[in-house]
C-alpha cells in the first residue's frame, strides 16, 4: 500500500462540535417552519447550496431567509440562528492535530459559508488561542472561497492539483458518507468517521 504523506480533514463533526438541532429551533422561532428540511448534514437547497459557494452574498442571504419568515426580523437575529448549529472545537482533536503535523503534511476541506467562517475563526481565538484555524494546516480550503462544494468531484480535483497532492498519497477524513465516496472514487484513501469515533484515537 502507498505511504500516506498526506491527511485532509472535515471541520464539523470532526474537529468541530455542531448540533444540526440547534439551528432547526432557533430558525423555527424565527418563523421558518421544516427548516430541517432545507439544511442538514445531507440536505442543502438551493439557498445553501449558493451560500457555500459564495454566489450568494451575506446580503442577499438575510434577504432571502426574511421572505420565507413570518415575523420581522433582524440580521443579527438570523447570523445568530445560523450559528446557533456551531458548539466548540475538540481540544484532544486539536492536540492531534499538533502532534500529527510532524509526521503528516496536514490540510482542511470544510463545506462552510462566510458567517460560519467568521464564527468558528472567533471560536479558535477564544478556545484555543489561535489566531486562524488555519494555522493548524498547510492549506486549508473553505468552499465558499472557492466557489465548489463537496461532494463535487471538481472541489476533490481541486485540492489535488491546488495542493500538488496525489490521491493515493492522501487519507481524508470525513463524517459525511456522500463526501467519503465521492474521495473514494478519484483514488483518496479514506475514513468515514463515526458519531462515535474521535481523530485522537483512530490516527493513533
Amino acid at each position: 500500500m502507498t505511504e500516506t504523506k498526506n491527511i485532509i480533514f472535515d471541520l464539523g463533526g470532526v474537529l468541530l462540535n455542531i448540533d444540526f438541532s440547534k439551528s432547526v429551533d432557533a430558525f423555527e422561532k424565527l418563523g421558518i417552519e421544516n427548516f430541517q428540511h432545507m439544511f442538514s448534514q445531507t440536505i442543502a437547497d438551493e439557498l445553501f447550496k449558493s451560500l457555500e459557494t459564495g454566489d450568494l452574498g451575506e446580503a442577499d442571504f438575510y434577504a432571502a431567509i426574511k421572505k420565507r419568515t413570518k415575523i420581522g426580523v433582524t440580521n443579527g437575529e438570523i447570523a445568530d440562528a445560523w450559528n446557533a448549529l456551531i458548539l466548540n472545537f475538540r481540544p484532544a482533536s486539536l492536540g492531534a492535530l499538533e502532534k500529527l503535523s510532524s509526521k503528516y503534511k496536514l490540510y482542511l476541506l470544510s463545506n462552510t459559508n462566510s458567517i460560519h467562517h467568521d464564527c468558528f475563526q472567533k471560536k479558535i481565538t477564544e478556545e484555543a488561542g489561535k489566531p486562524s484555524l488555519d494555522n493548524y494546516f498547510t492549506k486549508a480550503w473553505y468552499s465558499h472561497k472557492l466557489g465548489l462544494r463537496k461532494p463535487g468531484a471538481a472541489i476533490y480535483e481541486y485540492v489535488l492539483e491546488n495542493g500538488n497532492l496525489l490521491a493515493a498519497e492522501t487519507l481524508f477524513i470525513d463524517d459525511t458518507w456522500a463526501n467519503i465516496e465521492a474521495a473514494q472514487s478519484l483514488g483518496f484513501k479514506t475514513h468515514h468517521l463515526q458519531p462515535t469515533e474521535k481523530i485522537e484515537v483512530i490516527l493513533e
